[in-house]
């Protein structure tokens, strides 16, 4: 019998997805640690995720949207992306900063956790392209995405911001950007307007959107939903 790498990835998963009262230590905390393992080592910077014909993408209202604030949040007066971190120069980036950066395209089928998947096509600026603009450190093996969303992780915690930590060799991949556009079209405030992160190498749940910083760091810290048992590196 033969397993995809989705169908492998998947096992790997199930362990942590059933208990996530103390989702970092024990036995879940070394399944956790062997999922890593197996995923880097699938993992190949240079591969691509298969581009998607147009016939398919997902039509306008049927790519489900997800939040975690009350509502979809809007950017605040004098929105700018901050870059800083372990860099050489730190930057903030306006949205018409951002658009006049080298650009890419491209289509590819979306995975979320839940077991749905669709199809869209993103533009934007390539995490890659930021990293060179900074001059981000050798030793800043992880980045994180901060979002300017705040949600409640549970009914007796206080709001806190979204965000996720990538390993740097996921965030700089060639399909992974920080997208201002979708299907050729401006992305809307519920879509994670001005700017929001996606690749095709995670599950959706690592892609934050309303996203305002990226910070570049020698350590691996969560996420908003990686802190509540789900998997970190979350590959497909």
């Amino acid at each position: 019998m033969t397993f995809s790498r989705r169908k492998l990835l998947g096992f790997a998963l199930l362990p942590l997805a059933c208990d996530s009262a103390k989702p970092h230590q024990g036995f879940l905390g070394l399944t956790e640690r062997l999922n890593d393992r197996v995923q880097r080592g699938l993992f190949r910077r240079g591969k691509l995720a298969r581009e998607e014909p147009a016939s398919v993408i997902t039509r306008e209202g049927e790519f489900p949207l997800y939040k975690v604030a009350d509502d979809y949040p809007a950017a605040p007066a004098g929105w700018r992306l901050r870059v800083h971190g372990l860099v050489a120069t730190p930057l903030e980036l306006s949205l018409a900063d951002l658009r006049r950066l080298p650009s890419t395209e491209f289509r590819v089928r979306h995975h979320c956790v839940e077991g749905w998947s669709a199809v869209a096509s993103w533009q934007g600026v390539r995490i890659s392209e930021l990293a060179r603009l900074c001059s981000a450190d050798p030793r800043a093996r992880f980045i994180e995405f901060r979002s300017f969303e705040r949600g409640q992780p549970s009914e007796d915690a206080p709001p806190v911001p979204y965000y996720s930590s990538w390993d740097r060799d996921s965030a700089e991949h060639p399909q992974t950007v920080l997208a201002y556009g979708r299907n050729g079209s401006p992305m809307s405030r519920e879509e994670g307007a001005p700017l929001r992160l996606y690749s095709a190498v995670k599950l959706g749940y690592k892609m934050v959107k309303w996203v305002d910083e990226v910070v570049f760091q020698p350590i691996r810290t969560g996420g908003y939903w990686e802190d509540l048992g789900y998997e970190w590196f979350a590959g497909v």
